[in-house]
């Protein structure tokens, strides 16, 4: 079985906002198989729901630690399901990256995002995948957590239905063919 962590916070307000992308990957990955919100249960601390991409099964999962925590719930799923590191995925925002580039990427430093730094820590390694999901930089002097806590700009908005579909895509394929060749496939030419 796959695990695919989507990094996010809970909470109505947080929903659009550019730290949520995990979140909202997940839900597209549990709408385009029928998954309705009350298919999801609550358990160590995420939210999750079982689906099948392809010949493969998935646990969808969503912490419900808020961003800086997610390595809590992450652990205490792959010990609980006995997922081993190369079965799992997580699926988070970068400022690093310009709006809709994305990239799949293994054994990678945290780069100051805390959700991964978390799950680091919770781990005790890097040693795992990663779709990161470019939202770009704040403009001006805008700190960047106050950025990431902020919904999607009007014309973002229009263009975020394509760029979820394609990471929905993109994290399909990786369930089938893994890391190497997601990132051969989808990584954005920046």
């Amino acid at each position: 079985m796959k695990l695919l962590v989507g990094l996010g916070n809970p909470g109505a307000k947080y929903v659009l906002t550019r730290h949520n992308l995990g979140f909202m990957v997940l839900d597209g990955l549990a709408g385009s198989v029928g998954i309705s919100d009350s298919q999801w249960k609550s358990e160590k601390k995420a939210l999750t729901t079982k689906i099948r991409l392809g010949g493969e099964s998935a646990l969808l999962v969503k912490p419900q630690t808020f961003m800086n925590l997610s390595g809590e719930s992450v652990r205490a799923l792959v010990d609980y399901y006995s997922i081993e590191l190369e079965d799992l995925l997580i699926i988070h925002d970068e400022v690093d990256f310009p709006f809709q580039v994305m990239k799949f990427q293994k054994a990678r430093g945290h780069g100051g995002h805390n959700g991964i730094r978390s799950t680091h820590q919770y781990l005790s390694t890097n040693d795992y995948a990663r779709l990161k999901m470019g939202v770009g930089r704040p403009p001006g002097r805008q700190d960047v957590a106050d950025f990431l806590l902020s919904n999607f700009s009007k014309t973002e908005m229009q263009e975020l239905p394509d760029f979820l579909s394609n990471a929905c895509e993109g994290v399909a394929f990786w369930v089938e063919q893994g890391t190497a060749k997601a990132a051969n496939q989808f990584n954005s030419k920046e």
